[in-house]
């Protein structure tokens, strides 16, 4: 089989066709639109819909295109999340106060509305800075009272269906590769579907709504102050989950913000099996790449790296 890719003219296509439906959704939400201008698109279209101080964020590269259900059921819970967070006084980026709270369907699309906030574009990101502070987000969402799903970041679905489509897909990834990957998730995935199952293999481990997409990375440089942002992946799980793949430094400082803040440091061997999971994760994300053709030299010192890694982050011995 041979990968088609996007081309340059579909990606600007499906870009286009995002930002017209933001537009669209806008309007008929009563703002607006004269101006419209996009601030990123990679994963996601994010598109500031001026004058109106309003940005839309409308997914575009999906594992399941063509089933938004899911989509917009974590969209709605990165929506109640971020409202609730923003009422216990946690500086995040919360929905917009001019549209209702709600994800909007438009021509194949499925969008949140955010208010548009300044970038302080002279700082650079400290990640480790940064790493710090999730300690104190973490605190903060323990208290979150809405329901979550269990591990519901890791996207169990897209790993089991995207080694399926790697292995129709010889050119994406090696086949001595694609076996490991396999029979890591097979080791991996009963403690992502069961929390019952994960709950037996680390006994003590507390779990709590978290953040699930990398936190440290995800802070936004305001010009009044940074932000925490993107929770689209928010999930019921370990701490460690957030600081997978990250590195001794940035587990270091997360520990030193755990306690200050009084709460418990990371466990050496969950942050293993977050390791492993967070890395098996960025290799099944290969077969995102007919829809994102940099993908695939963007993952591939991830891919290199994963396999100095002990199988399964251990967990398989």
């Amino acid at each position: 089989m041979t990968t088609t890719f996007l081309t340059p003219q579909q990606r600007a296509a499906r870009t286009s066709a995002a930002v017209g439906a933001a537009v669209a959704a806008g309007r008929e939400l009563g703002l607006t639109v004269t101006d419209p201008r996009v601030l990123h698109d990679v994963f996601s279209v994010v598109v500031h819909l001026a004058p109106s101080p309003v940005v839309a964020r409308v997914p575009t590269v999906l594992p399941f295109p063509d089933d938004l259900a899911p989509l917009a059921r974590r969209q709605q819970d990165e929506l109640d999340v971020t409202r609730w967070l923003a009422d216990q006084g946690v500086p995040v980026i919360a929905p917009s106060a001019l549209v209702p709270r709600e994800p909007v369907r438009r021509d194949g699309f499925s969008m949140t509305f955010w208010p548009f906030v300044a970038e302080d574009h002279g700082k650079a990101p400290d990640y480790v800075a940064n790493a710090e502070s999730v300690a104190g987000l973490h605190g903060a969402m323990r208290g979150y009272p809405g329901r979550l799903e269990f591990m519901s970041a890791v996207e169990p679905r897209f790993i089991t269906e995207s080694l399926t489509r790697l292995g129709r897909d010889p050119g994406l990834i090696g086949a001595a590769e694609l076996d490991r990957a396999r029979r890591e998730w097979q080791v991996l995935e009963p403690l992502v579907r069961s929390r019952s199952a994960f709950e037996a293999r680390f006994p003590g481990i507390d779990l709590q709504p978290i953040h699930g997409d990398c936190p440290p990375v995800n802070v936004f440089s305001g010009v009044d102050g940074d932000l925490h942002a993107d929770f689209e992946l928010v999930t019921l799980g370990p701490v460690e989950w957030d600081l997978a793949a990250l590195g001794p430094e940035h587990t270091s400082a997360y520990d030193r913000g755990a306690r200050r803040n009084g709460t418990r440091p990371l466990d050496e061997e969950v942050l293993r099996f977050a390791n492993a999971l967070g890395m098996l994760r960025a290799v099944t994300a290969l077969a995102l790449a007919p829809q994102l053709p940099e993908l695939t030299d963007l993952l591939r010192p991830a891919v290199d790296h994963w396999q100095t890694t002990p199988f399964a982050g251990g967990l398989g011995d």
